[in-house]
């Protein structure tokens, strides 16, 4: 399968960018970068067309995404039609697949990291520039950890990305930093996307690997958390059910409006009745499970938990005395 791509060649271009987009996107949809990422020209920049129609959104995709989640098979065929896409653009712009960083955004991130570290690359790129990365295959390939330590690598993630958690990106790095992968792991205010401080420090990068550099850096402390803890799945059981405290539990998401104003004030209430109450919160993102099981039509849900059992819930936001009085809370003044 011969891939559609879109050229631009910058005037004084010596190494291959490749960048891949991400679902529902198409060829020209990051070229409006290339001015930010590569000011210099010193890169001819290709960037394809995904080979699958995306349901339900104008462009194409990568690989498709079913509710049973990705398909292995569906994945490593993404890997290597790109894999063969970039032999042939070395080929036919003459330059060096050595010399070559491979990119992308959200799904086109996780073929730029599969088709960079797995076994069996005769020739490894220059490095990998991973936007906001849905990677949910990549590591079922067999991961040539050896080579990958050659190979520097950047993350760039939204820490209110509501459509791929940046748990999932930390989790990733982590996964890097740990087979020693030169990584630089960055996180920004922000959602799904791109955003002017990213693509400069994604320019600052690439031209640190145009160098002949190897950027690293230690991966970034996740926020503290405050006065109101996140807890999951795996530990709603003792957290929450199994408290000694009545609980009160914040079920909220990134994307949430609502959830964002009465954030603070679930806060207070954590401080002014601890030692009286446990609370905690839920991203229902995170933990579909939950959502699911406690029938969360709607968020904010702010619920009370006694004894182990959902005792009362107060939706949207709203001043906290009305909100203490919803949970048949004695309200403080």
């Amino acid at each position: 399968m011969t891939l559609h791509a879109h050229v631009v060649q910058g005037a004084a271009a010596t190494r291959l960018l490749v960048l891949l987009h991400g679902y529902g996107a198409d060829e020209q949809d990051l070229g409006g970068l290339l001015g930010y990422l590569d000011p210099d020209g010193r890169f001819a920049a290709v960037m394809p067309r995904a080979p699958h129609p995306a349901p339900g959104a104008p462009g194409y995709a990568w690989f498709p995404i079913t509710g049973e989640g990705v398909e292995p098979a569906a994945f490593a065929a993404a890997v290597e039609l790109v894999d063969s896409f970039v032999d042939e653009q070395c080929a036919a712009l003459g330059l060096d697949r050595a010399d070559a960083v491979i990119g992308g955004f959200s799904q086109g991130a996780g073929i730029a990291l599969a088709v960079s570290l797995r076994t069996g690359a005769v020739t490894r790129p220059a490095g990998v520039l991973a936007m906001s990365p849905f990677a949910p295959g990549w590591e079922l390939l067999d991961v040539d950890w050896d080579a990958a330590r050659g190979i520097p690598v950047l993350v760039q993630h939204g820490t209110e990305d509501p459509m791929i958690p940046v748990r999932a990106a930390r989790d990733l790095s982590r996964a890097l930093a740990e087979h020693e992968v030169p990584l630089v792991s960055l996180e920004y205010p922000m959602g799904h996307q791109v955003a002017l401080e990213s693509v400069r420090d994604a320019q600052a990068w690439l031209a640190r690997v145009a160098a002949g550099e190897t950027p690293s850096a230690a991966l970034p402390e996740p926020p503290p958390e405050g006065p109101v803890r996140s807890v999951t799945t795996a530990s709603f059981p003792t957290e929450v059910l199994a408290s000694d405290l009545p609980v009160i539990v914040d079920f909220w998401a990134p994307w949430c409006g609502p959830c964002k104003q009465v954030s603070p004030i679930v806060e207070q209430i954590a401080r002014m009745r601890e030692g009286s109450y446990r609370v905690v919160k839920v991203n229902i993102d995170e933990e579909p499970s939950l959502a699911q099981q406690y029938e969360v039509q709607s968020i904010p849900m702010i619920a009370l938990f006694r004894g182990g059992r959902l005792e009362r819930a107060a939706l949207g936001a709203k001043p906290r005395p009305q909100l203490e009085a919803e949970l048949g809370m004695l309200v403080i003044p």
